[in-house]
């Protein structure tokens, strides 16, 4: 088998891969993230924090107080505490634990928790809220628009659709 077939092999299987793990959860098994080996140290972010709006390459979006970008995962539906971004996923979306307060542009009327396995997630509009662990500084968006389920926040609480101006990445995060 020559050198291009193989790579030819290897880059289908690893595409069907990706598929199958950012996939929108559809199938009630979870939402798996993917590889994972090359994610930054990014952890679940607990305690009193805020969020805020901020103005970036999307528009007027939600952030933490520290101005990283927070995405909700269009799988986990709505006022629901059935999330579908399983232990796999959460390695690459780890979620933004306890109730925030409302900062700059916020709306502290939006700000609720959902219980996921026995601990508080920061919710928006009803809406999970995750941070991308690929995000490296504030107004990163980097997790925009993946897999066409992973989406910023604007401050109504609505999912922004709008595509990043420069993609730095595979569809699928990786």
């Amino acid at each position: 088998m020559s050198r291009s077939t193989i790579a030819a092999v290897a880059l289908v299987f690893a595409a069907s891969v990706g598929l199958a793990a950012c996939g929108n959860g559809g199938g009630g098994s979870g939402s798996s993230a993917g590889d994972t080996s090359t994610v930054r140290g990014t952890s679940t972010v607990s305690g009193t924090s805020t969020v805020k709006i901020a103005e970036t390459s999307l528009g007027d979006i939600l952030v933490d107080g520290k101005g990283r970008t927070l995405y909700l995962f269009t799988a986990d539906g709505k006022n629901t505490n059935s999330m579908k971004c399983d232990a796999q996923c959460l390695k690459l979306w780890p979620p933004l634990e306890g109730k925030p307060k409302a900062g700059a542009g916020a709306k502290e009327s939006l700000i609720n928790t959902t219980d996921v396995a026995g601990k508080a997630q920061a919710t928006y509009a009803g809406h999970p809220l995750y941070y991308y662990a690929r995000d490296d500084s504030a107004g990163d968006v980097k997790g925009q628009g993946i897999a066409k389920v992973w989406y910023v926040i604007d401050a109504q609480g609505n999912a922004v659709k709008k595509a990043p101006a420069s993609p730095s990445q595979g569809e699928y995060g990786y």
